[in-house]
C-alpha cells in the first residue's frame, strides 16, 4: 500500500486518541474488556485513561521515587501492580487510583512484576532474586540468587513461573518455589517469551541471535544473523508464529510441522530503524510493530509468516510499547516522549 508511507494513520489504522502521561511511558496495559488503560512513567507516575475516550480516569504523579519501572494489569481488571526504582511494588484499584497494597521488595530495583492466568500470586524480580506474594501482600517465597540480574518473567498457561537470565531459563512452582525445570545455554538472555500452551521458550540473547527450547523435549536451538539483540519477541495466540526484532525487518518464524529448523521465515519490510516492540492481536493473524523512529506498523500474516502491511502510523517519539486491545479493534502505542496513541483498527 503506498498511502503507507504518509505520517497520518493510514490502512487499518483509523483516528481514536491520543493523550500523555509526565515523562516516557514506559510501561501499560489493559483491562480485560477495554474499559481502561493503564500507564506507567519514568517520572514515577502512574495514569488510568478511559479506554473508548481517552478521558483522564485518575493519574497519581510521583508514585514511585526514580520511575516505574514495570506495570501489570490483574486478570480480573479490578487491580494493577507497578515497579519502581525505589525497590517497591504497589497494588492498585483500578476504579478508584489508590493504593490497596504497598510491599517494599527490596533497596534495589523491581525491574519485573507478573500476574499468573489466575491472579492468585504476583511474581517481581529484583536484582538476581524472583519473589513470590499471595492476595494478602505477604511473601509466600523467594529464590535462592541467579547467576545475574533477572532480565524478564513469565507465567506459563499452567501456572509456574519463568525466569531468565545470564545463562538460563529456569522454571519455579508458583506456590512453594520448588525447582520444575532448569534450561541451559551459555550467554546472556536479554528477553524471553512463552508459547501458549507453555511448551516453547525463546529468548532473545546478548549476542544478536534468538535462543529457543521446547520443553516437553528440552531439545534447544539457535536462530542467529540477527543486525541487532532481539530484545522484541511474541508469540501469536496459537503458537504457531513467532515474531522477533533484532533489526529494521520483523522476521517471523512458523512452528508447523517441523520448522521452525530448516525453514525460510517471512521477513517483513516497512521500518528503516530498529524494531522496538512487537504485539500480537489475541485473535487473528495481526501483528503490531514499531521503531525506534516512532514508526508503527499493523501486519496481516499467514501461517508460514509471510505477510503484508496493512496499516501504519508516525509516533512523536520512539515507539516505546504496544498493546492490543483484547477485542482487537483497537491498538496503543506508548512513546519516549510521553505520548499515549490508541487507534481503532479498521
Amino acid at each position: 500500500m503506498s498511502d503507507l508511507n504518509a505520517a497520518g494513520p493510514r490502512g487499518a489504522l483509523r483516528r481514536g486518541w491520543s493523550a500523555a502521561v509526565g515523562d516516557y511511558a514506559i510501561a501499560g496495559g489493559w483491562t480485560p474488556r477495554g474499559e481502561a488503560l493503564v500507564v506507567g512513567d519514568a517520572a514515577g507516575g502512574v495514569y488510568a485513561f478511559d479506554g473508548k475516550s481517552g478521558a483522564s480516569a485518575w493519574a497519581r504523579q510521583g508514585a514511585h521515587d526514580g520511575g516505574v519501572l514495570a506495570l501489570a494489569v490483574h486478570p480480573s481488571g479490578t487491580a494493577v501492580a507497578t515497579a519502581g526504582q525505589d525497590g517497591r511494588v504497589l497494588i492498585w484499584s483500578i476504579v478508584e487510583g489508590q493504593v490497596k497494597q504497598a510491599i517494599d521488595v527490596d533497596s534495589g530495583w523491581v525491574e519485573n512484576v507478573a500476574w499468573p492466568p489466575d491472579g492468585q500470586w504476583l511474581a517481581a524480580s529484583c536484582s538476581r532474586q524472583v519473589r513470590v506474594y499471595g492476595a494478602d501482600g505477604g511473601e509466600v517465597w523467594r529464590s535462592d540468587d541467579h547467576s545475574s540480574t533477572i532480565s524478564a518473567l513469565a507465567w506459563s498457561s499452567t501456572g509456574e513461573l519463568a525466569t531468565a537470565c545470564y545463562g538460563r531459563v529456569t522454571f519455579f512452582d508458583a506456590s512453594t518455589g520448588k525447582l520444575r525445570q532448569k534450561l541451559e545455554w551459555k550467554g546472556s538472555l536479554v528477553s524471553m517469551v512463552l508459547s501458549p500452551d507453555g511448551d516453547i521458550v525463546a529468548c532473545g540473547s546478548q549476542d544478536n541471535s534468538v535462543h529457543f527450547w521446547r520443553r516437553s523435549t528440552e531439545q534447544d536451538s539457535m536462530i542467529s544473523g540477527y543486525p541487532g539483540k532481539p530484545s522484541a519477541l511474541a508469540f501469536d495466540d496459537t503458537g504457531t508464529l513467532l515474531a522477533t526484532g533484532g533489526g529494521d525487518a520483523v522476521t517471523v518464524w512458523s512452528f508447523q510441522g517441523d520448522g521452525p529448523e530448516g525453514t525460510h521465515p517471512g521477513v517483513l519490510e516497512h521500518h528503516v530503524q530498529p524494531v522496538t516492540a512487537l504485539a500480537f492481536a489475541r485473535r487473528g493473524m495481526r501483528l503490531a510493530s514499531a521503531a525506534r523512529d516512532g514508526d508503527v506498523v499493523v501486519w496481516s500474516l499467514q501461517r508460514d509468516g509471510k505477510g503484508r502491511a496493512i496499516g501504519a502510523a508516525v509516533l512523536a517519539g520512539t515507539g516505546a510499547e504496544l498493546y492490543w486491545r483484547p477485542d482487537g479493534r483497537g491498538l496503543a502505542a506508548l512513546d519516549a516522549r510521553g505520548g499515549v496513541t490508541v487507534w481503532r483498527i479498521g
